[in-house]
């Protein structure tokens, strides 16, 4: 069963992108490079893409390897992407409670709107996200938790047109461009696309692109992207040329439902010509590999209903593979986190605590090393809380010296129309200070203001 409320609507459908009759408002291939300050490309071009209507891969750039766990990157190279942190893989949050500090929904199965948590073993204080059991949706519908709503009495022809005025001349009023674009689902800015080349004859993307750059046109353009294109494109770009970026590929195959990673899969053989699945394999290897080639695969069990027993099995089916023997059972962690739904796993996590006397993420950190221990605790943490996952991950794109913009330009854009509210509260609680402030803090110019109005304060 999918999850109701997901994807939200004005989710692109697949096949089919574009819409019925909006075929030529969509840039032909080669049109969609990538914005500029980049590294020049490594690797060959990507292949042209079929004709879709999909933005077309012009050359992607290298991305940068990513270090080995240990230490954050400090002082970008201007043009360089920037690295990831390292580390045991997700940072526990100051005075968090739970499982080895990561902030978690009582025990006590619950449902509808957010409720007031007790402090004591829930967590800091605050707003929950409901999430879990007796059918309900793991995050209601859109309406309440995304930070962007379409915008009522929208036209498309008249927005089109502010986009133009805007552009034309000498300078550009970005102001203008961030008050429309903030505001606009993403669903609407593919039809404002599609109004500006009908009444200009011009490709709104280009446009913007010549007006724009770094940051702020990183960002617009991801703003612009179908969403189900943003992450194959995200994917794609993390497995291009020398070196791999696996903490992207950790982020979004392991966080999204089933029908999202299907259609991920679906466009990103449409606009590349390229099978994710062979991808994967022949950029990662061993323990880590399988733990992708599983999740691409879009068939983890989505019911919400739990079987307790079933729980307690596979706490001792997981401790036996791990803590309760020389050496792991990787095959067994893989196949439980794999196939299990997250109020299930949740479930389990519960069941392996008392039974262990110790958390499954703190096992899963004695047992495993390197990437495949920081996706096995990416499902862990989404199945305990993942407005929290994503909390952490804004959190360490922003700490200390430099900013991994790619990071936060992500999450902000892709949970903008899902869980971005609850993202918020979550930042709010773990760090003790809210997003709004931090990446105040650690941006400047168009692209802070972008940022900040679809973070809203």
């Amino acid at each position: 069963m999918s999850y109701p409320g997901y994807p939200p609507t004005g989710y692109p459908p697949f096949p089919g992108y574009p819409p019925a009759g909006q075929e030529s408002s969509f840039p032909p291939a080669g049109q969609y490079p990538y914005p500029s300050g980049f590294p020049p490309m490594g690797g060959g071009a990507y292949p042209p893409a079929p004709s879709s209507g999909y933005p077309g891969a012009g050359g992607y750039p290298t991305p940068g390897g990513y270090p080995a766990p240990g230490g954050y990157p400090g002082t970008l190279n201007p043009g360089a992407a920037p690295a990831y942190p390292g580390g045991q893989g997700f940072g526990a949050p100051p005075g968090g409670a739970g499982f080895s500090g990561y902030p978690q929904p009582p025990a006590q199965s619950y449902g509808g709107g957010p409720a007031q948590v007790p402090v004591p073993g829930g967590f800091p204080g605050g707003q929950m996200p409901s999430q879990y059991p007796g059918g309900q949706a793991p995050y209601p519908s859109q309406g309440t938790q995304g930070t962007i709503q379409p915008a009522s009495n929208f036209d498309a022809m008249r927005d089109a047109e502010i986009l133009r005025k805007a552009m034309k001349g000498f300078g550009t009023d970005e102001q203008a461009i961030v008050d429309v674009v903030s505001s606009r689902s993403n669903d609407q800015r593919q039809q404002i696309k599609a109004a500006f080349k009908t009444m200009y004859g011009k490709d709104l993307i280009k446009d913007l692109k010549s007006e724009l750059s770094g940051n702020m046109e990183e960002l617009i353009l991801a703003l612009f992207m179908p969403s189900t294109y943003y992450d194959a494109w995200s994917l794609r770009k993390a497995m291009q040329g020398a070196g791999t970026q696996e903490r992207v590929l950790i982020e979004i195959l392991c966080t999204r439902t089933n029908q999202e990673i299907r259609d991920i899969v679906r466009c990103y053989q449409s606009e590349f010509g390229r099978d994710l699945e062979k991808d994967i394999k022949s950029d990662t290897s061993g323990h880590f590999e399988r733990l992708l080639v599983s999740m691409c695969q879009g068939n983890r069990d989505e019911n919400q209903s739990i079987n307790h027993q079933m729980a307690q099995d596979d706490a001792q089916r997981l401790y036996q593979a791990g803590e309760g023997r020389l050496g792991t059972d990787e095959s067994c962690f893989n196949m439980i986190l794999a196939t299990r739904s997250f109020p299930q796993l949740r479930a389990t996590m519960e069941a392996y605590s008392r039974m262990a006397n110790r958390d499954l993420l703190s096992s899963v950190s004695r047992e495993f090393s390197g990437y495949v221990e920081s996706g096995l605790k990416a499902i862990l943490q989404c199945a305990l809380n993942r407005p929290a996952f994503f909390a952490d991950r804004l959190y360490y794109s922003m700490k200390g010296a430099g900013t991994d913009d790619s990071t936060l330009v992500r999450i902000v854009v892709t949970r903008s129309e899902i869980d971005l509210v609850q993202i918020k509260q979550m930042f709010s609680q773990m760090y003790q200070k809210t997003l709004s402030t931090m990446i105040a803090g650690d941006t400047s110019g168009d692209y802070r203001k972008l940022l900040l109005a679809i973070v809203g304060q």
